[in-house]
């Protein structure tokens, strides 16, 4: 037996452990679940890399509302461009924070993705504030993933023996 069809030479036993495998994260791929292979190096990455895109963000916002006073279009509209942005990235830092516990509704996404799009300060502030603590969505994901192995378990353990060696009931 070779290596290249899954098996790991020993009497045909496969390399992967039978049952559900976790589901990867992006930017982390599997690491979450031992966090091996880099995954504290990782989570200062990339929260020094969402705090540095957020603030170049904010720094082309600024440009932009420079932009608008050179235009001289008025004060209310500035305030309306500044109360947008701020209530747009207030709600993108919700929405994305939330979605790091539930899994968000594919529709409501969708309703929302012009939103979050005017909103992406926000979301970059949630996926900072959230590698402080764990990877973004590493909580739901490993809930997840433990309920499915500790079902896995649970069935293949209910069954033991040869099922025709067993006495009928009379």
């Amino acid at each position: 037996m070779s290596a290249e069809n899954g098996k790991n030479g020993k009497n045909g036993i496969p390399d992967v452990p039978a049952g559900p495998r976790p589901e990867p994260l992006r930017f982390y791929g599997t690491t979450w679940v031992d966090h091996d292979h880099g995954y504290t190096a990782r989570r200062a990455g990339l929260a020094a890399g969402s705090l540095a895109v957020a603030a170049a963000a904010c720094l082309v916002l600024r440009v932009a509302y420079q932009g608008l006073q050179i235009a001289e279009i008025g004060s209310f509209v500035s305030l309306l461009v500044i109360v947008m942005f701020a209530v747009c990235s207030a709600l993108a830092f919700r929405h994305t924070w939330s979605g790091f516990s539930s899994r968000p509704d594919p529709d409501r996404q969708a309703s929302l993705r012009g939103l979050l799009a005017i909103g992406f300060v926000g979301s970059l502030l949630a996926y900072f504030l959230r590698t402080f603590t764990e990877a973004p969505g590493e909580r739901l994901h490993r809930a997840e993933y433990e309920k499915a192995r500790a079902e896995y378990e649970r069935r293949t353990t209910r069954r033991s023996g040869n099922p025709s060696k067993k006495r009928r009931r009379s």
